[in-house]
């Protein structure tokens, strides 16, 4: 069942969500050659708490960390540490954070210095395949239209969509229903409905959709080793269209 949240819960679920965005555009500064994905964990967790919100992941699952930093044909889940980042490197962080109950959820890829055309573009098409699905979340409209929204313009850009992970519902649960799979026929599941907030997010490859997991158990990587890129956002159906929460 997807819920339907108040005015009050979205308002505060805006103010986690805002306080997230700052913390993607400070990580995008402190995102270099020469620092470690371990740096901007730490640096991660501190702003959270000077902002008095929690960060979700840490102990979620047992995942040890703040962030999520996927490094280059990481997807998902990487697990910060003394990796050191490098010229041409790309790197996707994924943060979540809590306040008075209701959760956010936001990630980015970030170029690592100058970064060469395909991961350039790589990022492009994933942050466009985002935005083109959040104008899909307008009531009326089915789940399912977002689902392929993503998967059409990203496969018609000659990319792949991670099938294996998905989008979600949140609110006062990081991951609740319903879950947004990036591929799929237009059409069907629910109608979006005013109140529902969802956390949107296209995990695109420049070549095959297949991934696994790293024997660390949690970092997700491409079958074939290139590129992949992770744009998040959580948005609000509202009766004039999508409020994207997570924008500072």
């Amino acid at each position: 069942m997807i819920k339907i949240w108040s005015e009050r819960e979205i308002a505060i679920m805006r103010k986690c969500g805002r306080t997230v965005a700052k913390l993607l555009e400070t990580l995008r500064e402190a995102v270099r050659p020469g620092v470690s994905t371990g740096e901007l964990d730490r640096l991660a967790e501190a702003f959270l708490l000077e902002h008095g919100v929690r960060p979700a992941f840490k102990g979620y699952r047992g995942y040890p960390a703040t962030i999520c930093t996927s490094v280059n044909e990481q997807v998902v889940h990487g697990l910060p540490g003394e990796r050191v980042l490098r010229e041409g490197d790309i790197i996707s962080i994924d943060v979540g954070a809590c306040l008075d109950g209701y959760f956010s959820d936001a990630a980015m890829t970030f170029p690592v210095g100058e970064v060469d055309g395909t991961a350039r573009r790589l990022l492009e098409v994933c942050q466009g395949a985002l935005w083109a699905a959040i104008r899909r979340c307008i009531p009326g409209n089915h789940l399912s239209d977002i689902s392929h929204t993503i998967q059409r313009y990203v496969e018609s850009r000659g990319y792949s969509v991670v099938r294996d992970y998905a989008g979600h519902g949140i609110g006062t649960k990081i991951h609740d229903e319903p879950q947004i799979p990036n591929y799929g026929p237009p059409g069907q599941g629910p109608r979006l409905r005013p109140g529902m907030v969802l956390a949107i997010e296209p995990m695109v490859n420049v070549g095959t959709w297949e991934v696994m997991t790293m024997p660390d158990g949690w970092t997700v990587v491409t079958r074939d080793g290139k590129l992949s890129a992770h744009f998040e956002h959580v948005v609000a159906i509202t009766d004039n269209g999508a409020e994207v929460l997570t924008l500072g």
